[in-house]
């Protein structure tokens, strides 16, 4: 049973589970079953294909106690009960992250927003400087101090103009300046920073990494990615313990205002890690967080948490497995591809088809050595090349295993190829797409990779043709956490511009939502406690003000969350 802290005061299943026998109706509760809160006069979701819609819903501490006709679930009803009427609004099952950096969430507060529009400013350098300057300002930031920003993204810049250390130094000369990469896999440094971590003309770049240089020289211009990048991001100022504890609320609440119950931290270091347990002893978890540690710390993590502690949540917080990571990201034109990219690569390489993030020997020792340990895995690629080493590192490892209940997880698997699809259905391997790509980096993918790689990105139609479970995703902080925004993407995969990519890969609002319920909750393992409403699942819930089954398909982003609620405790309320 959970054991997060919201419901500690013990939940009584005696009632519950009388309830959970099958039936040809929706089930009710036992007249000795009084709820405390019933939700009625809506519409419900239940992501149940068996009784996929409801008139209502009751939940006894913090479980579901009863789903289905308002008669039947009003029977529940006692004289302590809350009953919520909807109104006409949609209650669904709390949306299960399929992948985000949740750690992340815990700093963006400190740093600059410079995504480009609509979610920010970062059209313009101009843009990104005057929001530098706005948060050194709000936070009195002193000389010396660092100045962070998030989600640049060189693509909405003028062509031929990304932003480099030149851009950031008049405005900056006494600050080491970091501006994230919207990948989450570089930054572009000012002066000031590349010297505090001396990178010069005669550092060299790393295998898996790029520094970008100078025209005619070796300076280097600003941009890092990559293995040139991690060092840099590792090095960077850690919150002291206060800190930390105060910033993990703040985090929580950027997902449950999107009616997220449970997050991903997709890339945990140890030192994460070492956070999240410190504010899930300290009650502070009040979502669910499921952190997969990075590969690179394996031995740090299992030394201290061994691999039998993994995958059972304590005080909200569940180890879930190793994250591996093979390539870069497709818009930075260091993702891994078997054919070249159409424009090169992000230095001016010729014939540029981007490079594996480790040996394929270190990815095949990588890849044996989580599953030799018996934890689950989850392994970011997005080129085909990528997904290629992937695919062979997993059946080297597991052999005539391979198609067993391992819940694999492939992070992105964007420019999947069909064969690859097929293996990947065989093998019940779990992709977690990334569709927010066709509206944030449609153009450049047609770009970087002609129009009928970029129509097949995410390809969920196919997916679903071949039976497979799959999620859908964020990847905060590389786009926002909005997700109604990535359901818009998943059933419409209209660009930036306003042209649909890839018409044939679009899927119903209906298979969307699944994508952000039940398969990731399936893909957890978690699949008899949430991402369904049902008797005796956990009361994990979000309300939104209009049914994304029904309305016009193009609104759909426009649909907000109104409550998100936590084992029955409401924890977002939209003002």
């Amino acid at each position: 049973m959970n054991t997060h802290p919201m419901v500690r005061w013990g939940a009584s299943l005696l009632g519950i589970s009388l309830l959970l026998t099958s039936c040809t109706t929706p089930p009710v509760a036992n007249d000795a079953s009084t709820a405390d809160t019933i939700y009625t006069d809506g519409h419900v979701i239940t992501m149940n294909d068996a009784n996929p819609s409801a008139e209502a819903l009751a939940v006894k501490d913090g479980r579901i106690l009863a789903v289905g006709t308002s008669a039947s679930v009003l029977k529940t009803r006692g004289k302590e009960t809350r009953v919520v009427k909807l109104n006409g609004k949609t209650l669904l099952p709390g949306f299960i992250d399929g992948h985000s950096h949740f750690i992340n969430s815990l700093s963006v507060a400190n740093q600059a927003n410079v995504y480009a529009p609509p979610f920010g400013p970062g059209k313009t350098v101009e843009g990104i400087v005057s929001a530098l300057k706005k948060l050194q300002s709000e936070q009195h930031i002193r000389p010396g101090e660092f100045i962070l920003a998030y989600g640049y993204d060189e693509n909405a810049l003028p062509p031929d103009h990304g932003l480099s250390a030149a851009d950031l130094d008049p405005a900056f000369p006494d600050n080491p300046v970091l501006v994230g990469h919207v990948s989450l896999h570089g930054a572009v440094l000012n002066s000031v920073a590349l010297k505090k971590f001396k990178i010069t003309s005669e550092t060299p770049t790393p295998e898996g990494g790029i520094i970008l240089r100078k025209p005619g020289t070796q300076e280097p211009s600003g941009l890092l990615m990559e293995t040139a990048f991690l060092p840099i991001f590792a090095a960077l100022p850690k919150p002291t313990v206060e800190q930390s504890l105060v910033a993990i609320e703040k985090g929580q609440r950027i997902y449950a205002a999107a009616g997220v119950t449970t997050a991903q931290d997709g890339a945990s270091h140890l030192a994460d890690v070492e956070i999240l347990k410190r504010g899930a002893a300290a009650g502070k978890l009040f979502i669910d967080v499921v952190a997969f540690p990075f590969i690179t710390d394996f031995d740090a993590v299992l030394g201290k948490y061994p691999a039998s502690s993994f995958g059972r949540y304590d005080h909200g917080l569940k180890l879930g497995g190793i994250k591996v990571t093979t390539d870069g990201s497709p818009q930075g034109r260091t993702a891994f591809f078997t054919t070249p990219y159409l424009n090169g690569g992000p230095g001016g390489e010729q014939d540029w088809k981007g490079e594996p993030t480790f040996p394929k020997p270190v990815l095949n020792t990588m890849i044996k050595r989580v599953y030799d340990a018996g934890l689950p895995l989850i392994v970011h690629a997005n080129g085909d090349a990528a997904i290629d080493i992937v695919l062979e590192a997993h059946a080297a490892a597991l052999g005539d295993k391979r198609a067993g209940d391992h819940r694999t997880g492939i992070i992105h698997c964007q420019f999947v190829r069909p064969d690859q699809l097929d293996k990947i259905a065989a093998w019940n391997i779990i992709p977690s797409f990334y569709t927010e790509h066709t509206y944030f980096f449609g153009s450049t993918h047609v770009a970087n990779r002609g129009m009928a790689q970029a129509e097949f990105i995410s390809p969920l139609k196919t997916a679903v043709s071949r039976g497979i479970r799959f999620a859908n995703h964020t990847d905060f902080n590389v786009a926002p956490i909005d997700q109604m925004f990535v359901l818009w993407t998943a059933v419409n995969r209209v660009t930036r511009e306003g042209t649909v990519l890839g018409a044939n890969e679009r899927v119903t609002p209906m298979e969307g939502l699944k994508a952000l319920t039940i398969h990731p909750a399936y893909w957890y393992r978690e699949e008899s406690s949430k991402g369904s409403l049902e008797v005796g699942k956990l009361a994990d819930l979000v309300i939104l003000d209009r049914n994304p089954l029904t309305v016009d398909p193009m609104t759909i982003k426009d649909i907000h969350v109104v409550e998100t609620i936590k084992e029955g405790r409401n924890i977002y309320a939209a003002r």
